[in-house]
């Protein structure tokens, strides 16, 4: 019995171990839940290419967008967990998990995480307009007249809203919301003086910081961005604790055999040490951020708690 039993582990092992040195033995779909264009799609495209040029098989963009980012979450989590499908995810699928009432899918049972992959902290702007010079003059400058001061974000529910919110109640300050449409409408009301600041992606205020447009107080990460180096984050600048970044990771569907999710991991992990991905990333606000399935899944999890207490805290209703 026991040597039958030996026998039986060998060949499972044989099976598993052989499955990830064929892997992959046919083309990888790549899930994306958001429209081709932008930053997201930058970063997808330019991972696919890098692990099909390691690995020797296509990885297939296929954009999914609709619903915040759950439809193509939705398909992903129904598909094989046979490493074949990919999912691109970013901040948003964390808020998502508390923002939606009822959602297709679970979001930590249903998926393996595979790794982190980038991440940019948020960018705490105004408009040139508010006579503020530092971090701490415009949080002076909002609690000496509670509600008259208001923010910008892409609509309820987004990175910049929930950023906003956690930076009043961690600065203790009353400002007002100010949904958009969309970042971009938001960026452009910012611009145009509708509103007087934002707590937007790196990316796309950058270049209106450096053409004098806007101006930038803060970033939101947890240690100041190599992008500006020269900037403080908001923890530093009299709100300690405070961490808002926007980020990119990929999961898969559950119970993908370990040694495949090691096999993408190591190959993820070599891309992002190049000098291309990074010098790309960087264009677009982000830099690359490898880690382990391990590290990636509780980070995930930690994400998830962080946007759940903000939203009940800042009083905001599951839709």
């Amino acid at each position: 019995m026991l040597l039958w039993l030996c026998a039986a582990l060998a060949i499972t092992a044989g099976t598993i171990t052989g499955r990830a040195a064929e892997y992959p033995s046919r083309p990888v779909r790549f899930v994306v839940p958001f429209p081709p264009s932008g930053g997201t799609d930058i970063v997808a495209r330019l991972l696919a290419q890098q692990l099909a040029e390691r690995m020797g098989q296509q990885f297939v963009i296929d954009n999914r967008p609709g619903a915040a980012s759950t439809i193509g979450a939705q398909i992903a989590a129904r598909a094989a967990a046979d490493g074949y499908t990919l999912l691109l995810v970013t901040a948003s699928y964390a808020i998502s998990a508390s923002f939606y009432r009822t959602l297709p899918y679970d979001s930590v049972s249903d998926f393996d995480a595979v790794a982190r992959v980038a991440s940019g902290p948020l960018l705490v702007v105004v408009h040139p307009s508010v006579k503020v010079g530092s971090m701490k003059e415009l949080i002076a400058l909002a609690k000496a007249a509670p509600n008259k001061m208001n923010y910008a974000s892409g609509g309820p529910g987004g990175i910049n809203h929930l950023a906003g919110e956690m930076l009043k109640i961690m600065s203790g300050t009353r400002i007002v919301h100010v949904p958009y449409k969309g970042a971009g409408p938001a960026l452009t009301g910012l611009i145009g003086g509708e509103v007087q600041m934002m707590v937007a992606t790196l990316g796309s205020a950058l270049t209106h910081v450096r053409n004098g447009k806007l101006k930038a107080l803060a970033t939101g990460g947890g240690r100041r961005s190599s992008i500006l180096p020269e900037l403080p984050t908001v923890a530093e600048s009299g709100v300690p604790g405070y961490a808002a970044d926007n980020w990119y990771g990929i999961l898969a569907p559950r119970n993908v055999p370990p040694a495949i999710l090691r096999e993408l991991d190591k190959h993820i992990a070599a891309a992002l040490s190049t000098d291309t991905v990074r010098e790309r990333f960087t264009s677009v606000g982000f830099e690359p951020s490898p880690s382990t399935p391990a590290q990636f899944a509780e980070y995930l999890r930690a994400e998830i708690r962080k946007w759940n207490r903000v939203m009940k805290e800042a009083g905001i209703e599951s839709e």
